[in-house]
This record gives C-alpha cells, structure tokens and sequence, in this order.
C-alpha cells in the first residue's frame, strides 16, 4: 500500500512537472499579441485613483475628480481579470495607483494573487510613506519587488514637488525594504529642469555603499501637470552629466524588455538606470499592459485608446469573450507613441488616474 502511494506521488510530480514544462514552450496567446509581435506578459494593475502625495508631474494643482467606489473594480474582480490575463501567458503583475498602500484591502489581494498559477513576480510602485508600515506583510505575503518614488533628496524641495511632507517616511522606508532583504531596491526619480537635475549626482551617490537601483525618469506629458518641453532633461543630457563625475561609469547588460537603460559606477554596490521614454522611446519591446483602477484597459500609457473591461465583466459577458475583447485592443496598439510634442496635445488622463 505504501509503495503504491509513493507511485502515485512520483506519477504526479512528473505530470506537473511536464506541464510546466510544456507551459514555456507552447505558442503565446495571440490574445496578447499584438500586430508586431510584441508578446505582452507584464500587466500592471491600478488599485486606487487616490494617494496621499499631490505631485506636481502626477496630479493636476487642482486635484481630480475621483471614480465613485462602485465604478472602481472590486477585489474579486481585480482577481478575476488577472486569472484571466495569467492563463494567456502574463507572468509579472505590478500594482500601483494613486497610492496602491492606501487601498484598506491591498494585503487580502496580494495574498489571492500568490495563490494563482502562472504567477512569477509581484512588484509595487508606492511612494513609500506607508511603505515602514505595511513592509513586513508585504514581505510575508509575498510581495517581490519594489519600486519608491523619490524625486529629491532635499526635504523642503520634496514638500514643494510633492505639495506635502514626508520626506522622512519615504526615506525610512527605503531603508526598511533594504534592510527586510529587498535586492535591489528600485527609487524611482522624475527629473525636472529647475526642481531637481541639480541632485542627479547625489542620487548616484547612494548607489555606492547601497543596494538601490536609482531610475531616472524623462518629465512625460500628461493631462494636468502643465508638461513644457523646456523642462525636460533628456537621457543623454544626464548622462553626460553622471559621466562629468564618473567617467569610467559603465553600461549594464540588460533583458529585451527592460526599460531602462543600465549604468553602475565600478564598485559601487547598486546601479542606476535612465527612462527614456520621450527622447529614445523603447516602443519596439514593449510587453506591458494597465488596466486602470476603474476597470479600463489601456495598451499603451501615451495613448488615449480604453476599452472598460469592468463594463464588459459586469453585463455578464464569458471568459471567452473578454479574451477576444482583449485580443482586439492589443491587436490595435500602434507600432510606437506619436513623439513628446504631440504626445503633450493629445488627450489623456492624469498619470493619478492611470497608474504610475
């Protein structure tokens, strides 16, 4: 009897094991490419419209008009679609927002989310000031990555971008991600002429006895952060800057799909990377999907093309449905962004509203 048992434990793994196997190797869905090939297996997922940072470049000055809650996707629905989107052959989800943190029931979602198969990575985008709070449960429930927007070093420069305090919080909890194992972790900096590319230097410097991987990000035009061309520092106009400290600063080898590009002064223990995404788009690799907080999918972040997959999901329409719902959307996404300037007339959301 117990040898049988042992057989039947052995004849199960090897099963599982072949479609896993299997899994890697069979056709990606074609709901989720797209009419150049691009395979789309990274979804980012907004939890809330709201946060509790006001940023100059996030949000308009005069705020915005927030989704009432029963238009906002529920919990199980949140769940529902990212089964959905795992079984095409998604495997990396990223919540954001707003402010993902804020959102009551965000630990109960993560730790439905780690149950579902497919699933290799979790990440979150916060700006980090429940971030000392809420890290040990997040660690426990599953959480892989991390990514924290600072954009000063500065704390009265900070309460000015931010249009808040906090400073502090966010910085405490950058060293509490470090300290629970975090490696590395990602701070994300949008550089602005005249607010910040004065501190390009400064935030390299923590690269050196720190595991962070500083991400500058190009100033991108969305609805309400009165977006100027002039305020823009392009990726080679800071990395000629970096290089002016650090000559032998050197690239790092990266992935097809990442999207930034990968430096690391030799010895320092972290690296930094540049986003650019205005002079030097990465259109051509892109693998990401959002689907916003009140269920819309967007299939690239400038455009201003949505397709409410809430409304769809709450007129009862079938798995099978949605998918072709889905494939059509991705299948319309265009070869690459219409450029920064025409970027800047068209419109589109305020980052807030369709996650960062």
């Amino acid at each position: 009897m117990a040898l049988r048992q042992v057989c039947s434990m052995l004849f199960f793994n090897i099963i599982c094991s072949q479609r896993r196997v299997l899994k890697d190797f069979l056709p990606f869905s074609a709901f989720l490419m797209d009419s150049f090939g691009r395979r789309h297996n990274y979804l980012r997922m907004s939890l809330t419209e709201k946060c509790n940072l006001r940023c100059q470049y996030c949000m308009p000055q005069e705020g915005v008009t927030l989704t009432p809650r029963s238009q906002l996707l529920t919990a199980e629905e949140l769940l529902m679609l990212a089964r959905l989107f795992l079984r095409e052959g998604v495997n990396k989800i990223r919540l954001t927002g707003g402010e993902p943190l804020i959102r009551p029931d965000v630990l109960p979602i993560i730790a439905e989310l780690r149950k579902l198969e497919g699933l290799k990575t979790i990440a979150i985008t916060t700006n980090g000031m429940n971030l000392t709070r809420l890290l040990p449960s997040l660690k426990k429930t599953g959480v892989d990555l991390l990514n924290i927007s600072l954009d000063t070093l500065v704390p009265a420069k900070f309460e000015f971008i931010a249009r808040r305090k906090g400073f502090h919080k966010v910085m405490e909890g950058i060293e509490k991600a470090i300290e629970m194992g975090y490696n590395p972790v990602k701070v994300n900096c949008v550089v602005m002429r005249g607010l910040n590319e004065d501190e390009l230097i400064d935030f390299v410097s923590l690269t050196e006895r720190k595991p962070l991987d500083v991400r500058f990000i190009e100033y991108m035009p969305f609805d309400g952060n009165r977006w100027n061309f002039k305020m823009m520092v392009s990726y080679q106009e800071m990395l000629d800057c970096i290089k002016q400290k650090w000559p032998n600063l050197e690239p790092v080898p990266g992935e097809e799909m990442d999207t930034a590009k990968a430096f690391r002064v030799p010895g320092f223990q972290g690296q930094l990377g540049f986003i650019t995404s205005m002079s030097d788009n990465f259109c051509g690799s892109c693998n990401r999907l959002r689907i916003t907080a009140d269920g819309n999918l967007k299939v690239c972040l400038f455009g201003n093309s949505e397709v409410s997959l809430r409304d769809f999901l709450r007129s009862g329409a079938t798995e099978e449905e949605l998918l072709h719902i889905i494939g059509a959307a991705v299948g319309r996404k265009k070869k690459q962004h219409a450029g920064m300037f025409n970027i800047s007339q068209m419109k589109n959301r305020p980052m807030i509203l369709i996650g960062g």
